[in-house]
Parts: C-alpha cells; sequence; structure tokens
C-alpha cells in the first residue's frame, strides 16, 4: 500500500491535496487540530483508508505523539511507500518586529518550522529504518524569498523551509538513499489565511491593499487546482528534482 501524512487536513490546501490522494487511492493520515469529516467519507467510497490525528502542531509534546502514531501505523501495516505533505503553518503574528509577544512568535516557529523539520526527520528515520521509499514536500512561500512589511516571522520560516529542504535533499543524494524531497510555492489562494491578510491592520501590513485587490480581481488561485500540481509532482517520484522548489505559476 501507499500512504501519504498530509498536516492540515481540515480545510484550504491540506484538504484538497488529501481529496485528490485518496481519489488516487493513496491511503491518508491527516493531522490537524479539528477533523473534517468528510474526508473519511470519502476514503470509504474510494475503498482506502484515512485516519485522523487530532493534536496541535505548536506543541513539542503533541508533535512527538504523533511521531508516535506515525511509527506504528508504518509497523502495522505493509506499507511499500509513503509521502509527506507538509503543509500546515500559520501566518501571525502581522506587526512590526518590535511589537511582537515573544509567545507568539515561539508558537509561529514551533508550526512553521519545528513541526515539519521534526515530521520530515521521522520519515527520513522510519525509510531508512524500514527500507521504505519515501518521498516529501513542503509548501513553502514566496515570502520566504523576500521581506513582507509586518510579516519578519512568516518570511523568517518559510526561508529556513526552503534552506532545510535543499540540505535534506543534498543529504539524501549523498548517501544514495533513493528518496526525494521539494518544496512548493502555491502562490496566493482563495483560503482563510488570505481573508486573515486582509484584514489585516494596514499600520501593521503595508501591503494589505494589494492583497485585498487580489481578490477583487479574481486572482486567487482555487486549492483543488493547486493540490492537483503538487500531487502530480509528488506522485511522479522518478521526475521529482530532489531539493527543487517548485512554483504554480510554472503551471498556469
Amino acid at each position: 500500500m501507499k500512504l501519504a501524512i498530509v498536516t492540515g487536513t481540515s480545510k484550504g490546501l491540506g484538504f484538497s491535496i488529501a481529496q485528490i490522494l485518496l481519489k488516487q487511492g493513496i491511503h491518508v493520515i491527516g493531522i490537524s487540530r479539528t477533523e473534517n469529516k468528510a474526508l473519511k467519507s470519502m476514503a470509504d467510497e474510494y475503498d482506502v483508508s484515512y485516519k485522523h490525528l487530532s493534536y496541535d502542531l505548536g506543541i513539542v509534546s503533541e508533535i512527538k505523539n504523533v511521531f508516535s502514531h506515525i511509527s506504528k501505523y508504518i509497523n502495522k501495516h505493509p506499507v511499500k511507500k509513503f509521502f509527506l505533505v507538509n503543509n500546515a503553518a500559520v501566518l501571525q503574528p502581522i506587526n512590526h518586529s518590535r511589537e511582537i509577544d515573544i509567545d507568539e512568535l515561539a508558537y509561529h516557529i514551533q508550526v512553521n518550522t519545528t513541526a515539519p523539520l521534526g515530521l520530515m526527520n521521522e520519515c527520513l528515520r522510519l525509510s531508512a529504518n524500514k527500507e521504505i521509499p519515501f518521498y516529501g514536500v513542503n509548501i513553502t512561500s514566496g515570502a520566504a524569498e523576500r521581506p513582507i512589511y509586518g510579516w519578519s516571522a512568516y518570511c523568517s520560516t518559510k526561508a529556513l523551509i526552503n534552506r532545510y529542504t535543499e540540505t535534506v535533499a543534498l543529504e539524501q543524494t549523498t548517501l544514495k538513499t533513493g528518496n526525494k524531497v521539494f518544496a512548493f510555492s502555491p502562490g496566493v489562494m482563495d483560503t482563510n489565511m488570505q481573508a486573515e491578510i486582509r484584514s489585516s491592520d494596514p499600520s501593521a501590513f503595508k501591503d494589505v491593499e494589494q492583497f485585498r485587490q487580489y481578490k477583487e480581481d479574481n486572482h486567487l488561485q482555487q486549492t483543488d487546482f493547486v493540490g492537483q500540481v503538487v500531487v502530480d509532482i509528488l506522485t511522479d517520484e522518478s521526475t521529482i528534482k530532489n531539493g527543487n522548489i517548485y512554483y504554480v505559476s510554472d503551471y498556469l
């Protein structure tokens, strides 16, 4: 069987990716604070399994519990190949760096960097121990490549994701494991995060009008389209460019 682990499956891009994987006959473990029960119904329809893990990836102890669940699942099932989609992320805090509370910053870093790095590391470890081929994608952002006023946390954590992806790919290539990882930049999508951006205080986020205009001009991509691009790359393992950063704009 093929297994995919997807974070942030309750809505948005994570939900779309999980749906597409299930339709392709791939079993899915979804990780998010709340469960979208539509995924379980869809799994039943396509004769695959969907297991939901209700955890907050902003809490270290809960990430350790996720590791335990994933390890037990792979030990109990005949997994021949598995995938990881590190999609879950938070945008807040949006504010001047001098105004950001340390607890809020710590939670942001935990969700956006510690959790995806930890999950990827665990999957690589399981792949080595079980000799199961592994392919992973980290969802990144254009914010990783330029400074955005008020987004010091988000720009920094997404930049870290890019360099981490490149480093892991270098290691896997050097070790000749056959495993591949890449990053994917989905552009601006019609999600709750975009609604959150549009509601930002202009004094904290100077580009807010530009994002409001994206919505008015219908320039936001639908998550089902973006999710299909991600899954197409991830499941065509022979053509994945290890360590590459893919952009949705190249598929429009």
